[in-house]
C-alpha cells in the first residue's frame, strides 16, 4: 500500500518514478533441509560449480553439526544460482518450495556431462536426443539430481529455421 501511494503521489506532483533495473536473476534451487551442503557438493562434482559465497544459518548452528544453509550462490558457467535449505524458520527468506523448475546446461560435450553428472549421483532420464526432437536440431541429455529437479544437458542451439548446408 506505501508503494502504492508513493508511485500515485509522483504522478500527481508531476515528477518521475526511478526506473527499475534489474541487475541479474538468480534461480533458487530449495532443498530439504538439512541437504543443501550435499546438494552444493554435488552441483561441484556433476556440473564444476563454483562456489561464490555461502551464508549458514545463526540460529541453527549449535543444533546440527553441519549448519543449515540459508544461502549459497554458485556459479555455473556464466550462470550464477542460489541453493538453500528449506527451513519453517519465519526469518528465512524462503519458507516454502517450488516445484517445476527445469534448468539447461549448455556444452559441446553433452553426453560427457551427462555421464559426468550421473557418476556425481544423478539419474539419467532418457537417451540422448538430437535433430528435430532436441532443442533447435541440438542435442540434449536429461538428468535428475539427487534432489528432484531435472537438469537438460544441451550443445549450443542453432538458430531455429536454419538449414544445414
Amino acid at each position: 500500500m506505501a508503494l502504492e501511494a508513493q508511485a500515485v503521489s509522483a504522478a500527481e506532483n508531476g515528477t518521475k518514478a526511478s526506473p527499475v533495473v534489474f541487475t541479474a536473476a538468480k534461480p533458487w534451487l530449495v532443498v530439504e533441509a538439512p541437504k543443501a551442503n550435499d546438494a552444493v557438493q554435488f552441483y561441484k562434482a556433476a556440473f564444476g560449480a563454483e562456489e561464490l559465497s555461502r551464508v549458514n544459518d545463526p540460529k541453527r548452528k549449535a543444533e546440527l553439526e553441519l549448519p543449515l544453509i540459508r544461502s549459497a550462490e554458485l556459479k555455473i558457467g556464466s550462470s550464477v544460482l542460489v541453493v538453500s535449505d528449506l527451513t519453517d524458520d519465519s526469518s528465512s527468506p524462503v519458507k516454502s518450495a517450488v516445484s517445476g523448475l527445469v534448468f539447461c546446461l549448455e556444452t559441446e560435450s553433452v553426453e560427457a556431462a551427462v555421464v559426468k553428472a550421473v557418476a556425481a549421483g544423478a539419474v539419467s532420464e532418457d537417451e540422448l536426443t538430437d535433430g528435430e526432437g532436441a532443442c533447435c536440431g541440438g542435442v540434449v541429455g536429461k538428468v535428475k539430481d539427487p534432489y528432484g529437479n531435472l537438469w537438460l544437458i544441451c550443445s549450443p542451439a542453432k538458430k531455429c529455421g536454419d538449414v544445414a548446408a
